[in-house]
């Protein structure tokens, strides 16, 4: 189990999320030891004070969800989320450049991130692989590796659909053996996880993580 756990963003992502269910994230990510915990920009003190001296790491989301923000924006996002605690950042690609083929403007995005994070927290580049062609999947991947990032990811979880096996695999052969790569978004049970791990994931992001690891299926949506 320990093993899986580590693989694992333990997630709470929603607008409505409460001060008391990032509590108790943070208390079931440090009795799974989950590799981090996944919350949006103004829960990250919270979630840094409680997790203190856990070994959980605090991920949060930048340019979330839409991805449409400046890259000055999301390089400054980055930069206060650092210095609230964050140990590692999810941000969202610019889809309408990439789907404009404005390649220029997608990899000076996630490069602003990657320089802003740079010897201070993993950057993970999500994708929003259900707005896609497998085309540009793969550009946005390579994108991401020559800006620096450290992950590749599916998907926000807030857009028409999650993680699926086969992009998985498609970005684990754009990006090579390297680079991780994260699947977010309707992987809901152990079974979802290990096919996802068995094309290529190398980190899970979900809010059922203790159904995941516990060989149950959650009902949640991300």
């Amino acid at each position: 189990m320990t093993n899986l756990a580590k693989m694992i963003d333990h997630t709470a992502l929603k607008p409505e999320t409460t001060e008391e269910q990032i509590e108790t994230l943070c208390k079931e990510a440090r009795e799974y030891k989950f590799a981090s915990v996944c919350v949006n920009p103004t829960w990250i003190e919270t979630a840094a004070e409680l997790l203190k001296d856990s070994g959980v790491d605090v991920c949060t989301v930048i340019g979330f969800p839409l991805g449409a923000s400046t890259p000055e924006t999301k390089a400054f996002e980055t930069r206060d989320a650092i210095t609230k605690g964050a140990t590692e950042v999810d941000m969202v690609i610019n889809i309408g450049a990439l789907q404009d083929g404005n390649d220029e403007l997608v990899e000076r995005d996630i490069r602003a991130v990657v320089e802003a994070a740079k010897g201070k927290a993993l950057t993970k580049v999500i994708i929003e692989t259900c707005l896609l062609t497998d085309e540009e999947k793969e550009r946005a991947c390579r994108l991401a590796v020559q800006a620096g990032a450290d992950f590749v990811k599916t998907s926000t979880g807030f857009s028409s659909g999650g993680a699926t096996v086969e992009d998985i695999a498609l970005m684990r052969k754009t990006v090579g053996p390297t680079i991780g790569v994260k699947a977010s978004g309707g992987v809901r049970s152990l079974e979802d996880a290990n096919a996802m791990i068995n094309a290529g994931a190398t980190r899970i992001g979900a809010s059922s993580g203790i159904a995941i690891v516990n060989g149950q299926t959650s009902t949640s949506d991300y």
